[in-house]
């Protein structure tokens, strides 16, 4: 993941991209992703986008492109500084997310959310860092850590707890007290 948009959200009714910092009692703490970090309380009648969970459509009915993904692409081919801004002409925009992602599909993905997509990439670009995906790839290969909470199982556990009769072949048999 080139940016780490799991904390990274979009509220309704409140403008910017804001940081989930932690939950409160009548909503969630956040924080703004610009250089003041104000901090203030999204309320849970908002409604909060995480980014790391909004995709774009493509042609491909079954198929959309992850955030994430989009702002690899960007980072990839532009870097920090894009071509285009929020406000510049519609066929710059278009022809700009055409580059990026060439089989996007034209009737659902609108001009506005093309604005919001390059307004969302200069802030996370600004303010986040970015992870090469080498890195991603062998944190990933890692097994993830239990801190001691569950005890590793060798691979004859795993195939005992596959397989329903390895389970039951080494409990002993019950023996009832109506058949005495």
């Amino acid at each position: 993941m080139p940016y780490d948009l799991r904390e990274i959200a979009a509220i309704s009714g409140m403008p910017g991209l804001y940081r989930l910092v932690r939950p409160a009692n009548n909503g969630v703490l956040v924080e703004t992703l610009d250089a003041q970090a104000r901090r203030s309380v999204a309320s849970a009648s908002n409604k909060v986008s995480l980014l790391h969970e909004i995709s774009i459509y493509t042609e491909d009915p079954d198929q959309t492109v992850p955030l994430t993904e989009v702002f690899d692409r960007i980072h990839q081919k532009y870097g920090q500084q894009l071509p285009v801004t929020n406000k510049s002409e519609n066929t710059a925009l278009t022809a700009f997310i055409g580059e990026i992602i060439p089989d996007y599909d034209r009737q659902r993905v609108y001009l506005s959310d093309i604005k919001k997509l390059v307004s969302w990439y200069s802030a996370v670009s600004s303010r986040l860092p970015y992870q090469e995906a080498a890195v991603e790839e062998a944190a990933s290969t890692d097994e993830l850590s239990t801190g001691g909470a569950v005890p590793p199982q060798t691979a004859e556990a795993d195939d005992a707890a596959g397989s329903p009769e390895a389970a039951t072949e080494d409990k002993p048999k019950r023996k009832s007290k109506k058949a005495e």
